[in-house]
């Protein structure tokens, strides 16, 4: 009985009160640090984030921040070629990295006696990168022929460009992470060393450390590896050039013989996650799950493919972690003999249905549950945590932001899904793209 009391308690507390131990600092260079206390197992995740991605990319050289990330894993002036990810790994450890729009980050998972060693050789490549000529030859090979794996040969991704050339006329968010191939055939030693002599400093770093770890001991060892690396001054604002407001929709072909199945994507301009009003973004949450989150509850899943089987499969998505305005987006594969004109016309009709009735009630709270379940058993997985706090910080939240969000999740209504799905899906700021095989697809 005292068990059942107690998850009763659980399972009504504010999910804030449950919230994990957070503790931060600045060091004196400019380096925020923020320490994650987790001491169920006697690991610990670094993480270095630097708030500079493929968006804080000077215009003509797309892919460098991609590329540079590459780059870190040759040597520096006391680690010889691989050396760092062999002593990781030596250590019982795993290493990678990886870049996006707003962040590129770096991380080490490894037992937490080993932590020291992990910052000094962290602090170390931030800030005694080494390069030769023949390094960037074989990794600019190497991350075209990532491009050729992930992009050329996948007509999916490519379309998704596309798609997203035509969202973004203005922002660099329109521009592929991994770099258009023109452009990333160019870069070379001069475009690497001066984005890492730009954006790879302390002042513009976030380290996160969460793990069976103490604070104290944590800004301890920051202070002895990572403080006396000298600041950058002249580390630029995150000013992007943004996009002019959307009053046309757009639509595009995008065809390719490779496609197996012809299917439209659309999307929508979105706002993002701001700094202490994360309502409308949590409302959007409900809204993509509502739409198209399962294939067997959601509006899209029960009328075009089980009412009607006019489509095989159905989604809608919406991902709010970004520093400026993000995407909404739906897909709807159509059935056999269904043509994408009367796919989307069934689409549109389901939008329509759901502006005019409002969400199902019932639907409403067992969204609610299934959130604020995900949130309590987010929590037992300390990587993902370090990756949340990392994501959200360097996309201009805050770590009371990251703490809020949960509850922010549970205080949605029904009306407050309905205003922000009368403010996003509007057609004049969407971009549709039918994928195709062939133009034959067009007359069925």
């Amino acid at each position: 009985m005292h068990r059942l009391f107690a998850a009763l308690a659980l399972s009504l507390a504010p999910l804030a009160a449950l919230a994990e131990e957070v503790t931060t600092y600045t060091l004196e260079n400019g380096m925020e640090v923020v320490v994650i206390e987790d001491n169920r197992a006697p690991v610990v995740v670094h993480m270095v984030w630097y708030k500079s991605g493929a968006a804080d990319e000077p215009a003509g050289v797309s892919g460098i921040a991609h590329y540079l990330e590459h780059l870190m894993f040759k040597q520096t002036e006391t680690l010889g070629p691989g050396e760092f990810s062999e002593t990781v790994a030596a250590n019982g450890g795993t290493d990678n990295a990886f870049t996006s729009y707003d962040y590129t980050a770096y991380f080490q998972r490894v037992a937490a006696d080993r932590l020291g060693l992990m910052m000094q050789m962290e602090a170390d490549r931030m800030n005694n990168l080494v390069l030769t000529e023949e390094d960037i030859v074989t990794e600019r090979d190497v991350i075209l022929e990532e491009r050729n794996q992930r992009v050329e040969n996948e007509p999916g991704a490519l379309a998704r460009e596309q798609l997203r050339a035509a969202q973004f006329l203005n922002h660099r968010y329109g521009v592929p992470i991994i770099g258009w191939r023109h452009e990333m055939e160019t870069l070379g030693m001069e475009e690497a060393l001066a984005f890492y002599d730009l954006h790879y400093a302390p002042n513009n770093a976030i380290l996160i450390v969460a793990g069976d770890v103490a604070p104290e001991e944590v800004l301890d060892l920051a202070r002895e590896h990572y403080g006396p690396i000298p600041a950058e001054p002249n580390v630029p604002e995150r000013f992007r050039a943004q996009e002019p407001p959307q009053t046309a929709e757009r639509r595009l072909v995008y065809e390719d013989p490779r496609v197996s199945q012809p299917y439209l994507t659309r999307s929508y301009l979105a706002p993002e996650r701001d700094a202490g009003a994360q309502e409308k973004a949590a409302a959007l949450v409900y809204l993509a799950e509502l739409l198209g989150g399962s294939n067997f509850t959601s509006e899209f899943g029960r009328a075009l493919q089980f009412e009607s089987d006019i489509a095989v499969w159905s989604s809608a998505f919406y991902g709010g972690v970004s520093l400026d305005d993000t995407t909404f987006g739906m897909v709807v594969v159509p059935s056999e003999g269904v043509s994408l004109d009367d796919a989307e016309a069934a689409m549109d009709r389901v939008i329509a249905d759901f502006m005019a009735n409002g969400p199902d009630p019932d639907q409403m709270e067992s969204l609610r549950t299934q959130l604020r379940a995900s949130e309590i058993y987010a929590r037992d997985n300390v990587q993902g945590l370090a990756r949340r706090y990392g994501a959200a910080l360097t996309s201009g939240l805050t770590v009371e932001d990251v703490q809020a969000w949960p509850d922010i999740l549970q205080a949605v209504t029904a009306e407050d899904v309905l205003a922000a799905a009368e403010e996003v899906l509007d057609k004049r700021r969407s971009v549709t793209s039918w994928v195709i095989p062939n133009q034959e697809v067009l007359s069925q």
